[in-house]
């Protein structure tokens, strides 16, 4: 029972939740990422180098024959992929930038603190220094 106990407490660790919070979002996050790249900005590219779907971009290594397909190189997807992981990166970034923002807005630096205000010993021997100095 001892290792259910502390599996139990590891998994109900703060960190543990957000982080499976996290990782839910960012699954989420990269769905709608990837549309937005297939679906919205690819079409338009696409049409400004002349109608060209990147996936469909491949090189043919070897031509069918004999009902065997062919083998092709598929570097469009390879482009498609990374165009993704360009414009998912730039997405966290503004993210990340726009929440920086907003934390260093809410933790404005507070005015310096007055020195504290000295025992009042202090204060009397400090008087008694300066009149005998008179």
């Amino acid at each position: 029972m001892k290792i259910i106990d502390e599996f139990k407490a590891f998994a109900m660790k703060g960190n543990v939740v957000d982080m499976a919070v996290g990782i839910i979002i960012g699954a989420a996050f990269g769905k709608i990422v990837s549309s937005l790249v297939s679906d919205i900005i690819m079409p338009p590219i696409g049409l400004l180098i002349g109608g060209v779907n990147f996936t469909d971009l491949k090189l043919v290594m070897k031509a069918a024959s004999d009902g065997n397909p062919a083998v092709t190189w598929n570097y469009g997807n390879f482009l498609q992929v990374c165009f993704d992981f360009l414009i998912v990166a730039f997405a966290v970034f503004m993210l990340i930038k726009a929440i920086n923002t907003l934390r260093k807005k809410s933790e404005a630096p507070a005015a310096p603190a007055a020195p504290p205000e000295p025992p009042a010993e202090v204060k009397l021997l400090t008087e008694i220094r300066d009149l005998l100095k008179k």
